[in-house]
């Protein structure tokens, strides 16, 4: 199966460039995260965000790459690893405290009040992939997934909290264009953006965010 293939191509990249990690092991959770960001940035390369099919049609492209264009399909994954090494050196930060920008019981307690909403609204899935699309185009490439889904549903929380969310097509549109607004000025600042609290739960809640 070509996807497989392309994990193992992507694992022996991001090997070469930190001997330490261990992604099939240990670090396997760095490994899916990387992998997703990849089938992220190419369904936006080749302009394939909330299209029908979409699916069907990534894995058409990547096989045509392998079968037609090989070493340039390598050189094209290597030289995306090393970017996405180096993002996730920058925005990536693992901590085993209570480090968190809002505080991880504020952050939980609103990403919490957001969830029943969030798993309610049709439309998630494109409001997502329009925002993983802003990060990518503004060149932010690692943790696209999470970082898109947690700043969706943090601000559908905060909208929430404050009593100015009401259920309708009209208030999601406004929560997604605040959060696009966000990404691009975040997009110009500096350090880390995700934070992974080292226990069992946040990496479960993780996990879910990559599948």
């Amino acid at each position: 199966m070509r996807l497989d293939i392309l994990a193992h191509m992507l694992s022996k990249s991001l090997s070469g460039r930190n001997p330490q990690l261990d992604l099939w092991g240990s670090d396997r959770k760095v490994l899916l995260i990387a992998y997703q960001d990849l089938m992220n940035f190419l369904r936006v390369h080749w302009e394939l965000m909330c299209q029908e099919e979409a699916e069907a049609r990534l894995r058409e492209r990547i096989d045509a790459c392998f079968q037609e264009r090989p070493r340039e399909f390598q050189e094209f994954v290597d030289l995306w690893s090393g970017i996405w090494m180096r993002k996730w050196e920058e925005r990536v930060r693992l901590t085993l405290g209570q480090e968190h920008p809002l505080g991880w019981s504020r952050a939980e307690e609103i990403l919490r009040r957001a969830g029943p909403v969030w798993q309610r609204l049709r439309d998630r899935r494109e409001a997502r992939d329009l925002v993983i699309e802003t990060l990518i185009r503004n060149g932010e490439v690692c943790g696209t997934s999470i970082l898109a889904e947690d700043m969706l549903r943090m601000e559908l929380g905060l909208c929430i909290e404050r009593g100015l969310y009401a259920e309708g097509n009209e208030r999601i549109l406004a929560v997604v264009n605040n959060v696009l607004r966000k990404v691009k000025k975040m997009a110009r600042s500096q350090g880390p953006l995700i934070f992974i609290r080292l226990d069992r739960r946040f990496f479960q809640l993780l996990q879910e965010g990559v599948r």
